[in-house]
């Protein structure tokens, strides 16, 4: 393993205790300017959100509807009742935002796909990249507010769906998560430059409680008018 991401896993709770469970849940309360963007308003509720650790599917209760919920893997999303029963789904979700830019309007599967595969990322990170297929590597470091975070390129695997194949995490001097960079591809390829915040200590992982998503502009540097995406995760809790 990277000698980088080893260390980073390791300072956020560690890999063999993190393979003893198959779960975590976070209530989630979630803002910003992408939602509305897509002509969808932003839930001003918390919302339970969970997703497995050693495969990619994520569950959100409730969703749409007070007796809704969401199911997403990569292969297939779908919003149901509490029961079960089918209220909406799609095969194949990814292809459904072929031609999309900033500003193309979302219906609510396609906001569900986008939940369901950000939350997953957010939870998992960094202990996703230790997952078969990922490629990683270090690059250069990324110097903000007198501080010198060091950086990794992950290369998702194809079966994984995420914000885009390549990702750059950047990691403090204690090894624990600063900022998150990507490109939106669901959205025109949108470069974004993600800040976590506020880490807390749950079950003995860390979690950032706090992301602000902004648009990324020349130099890499964040455009803070252009909050694209804002999380406030709470109550984290673990299970096998």
């Amino acid at each position: 393993m990277n000698d980088l991401l080893a260390r980073a896993i390791a300072a956020h709770g560690g890999l063999e205790r993190w393979n003893t469970f198959n779960k975590v849940t976070a209530t989630v309360l979630a803002g910003g300017g992408l939602r509305p963007m897509k002509g969808l308003e932003n839930d001003p509720n918390p919302r339970e959100r969970t997703v497995t650790l050693h495969e990619e599917t994520t569950f959100i209760s409730p969703f749409g509807q007070p007796d809704w919920r969401m199911a997403f893997t990569p292969d297939r999303v779908a919003i149901e009742t509490s029961t079960g029963a089918v209220i909406s789904e799609r095969s194949n979700p990814r292809a459904s935002f072929a031609g999309h830019v900033l500003e193309t309007v979302w219906d609510p599967l396609h906001n569900a796909y986008w939940s369901g595969y950000t939350i997953w990322t957010y939870l998992t990170t960094p202990f996703l990249m230790a997952m078969p297929g990922f490629q990683v590597a270090e690059i250069a470091p990324w110097q903000e507010d007198g501080e010198l975070w060091r950086g990794l390129r992950a290369r998702f695997p194809d079966a994984i769906a995420s914000h885009s194949q390549e990702q750059d995490f950047y990691f403090g001097d204690d090894f624990l998560l600063r900022r998150h960079d990507y490109h939106l591809e669901i959205a025109g390829g949108t470069p974004v430059a993600q800040y976590v915040y506020d880490i807390v200590e749950a079950d003995g992982f860390r979690f950032p409680t706090r992301r602000r998503a902004y648009v990324r502009g020349p130099g890499r540097k964040p455009i803070r008018d252009l909050l694209l995406i804002s999380l406030d995760l709470s109550h984290f809790r673990l299970a096998t």
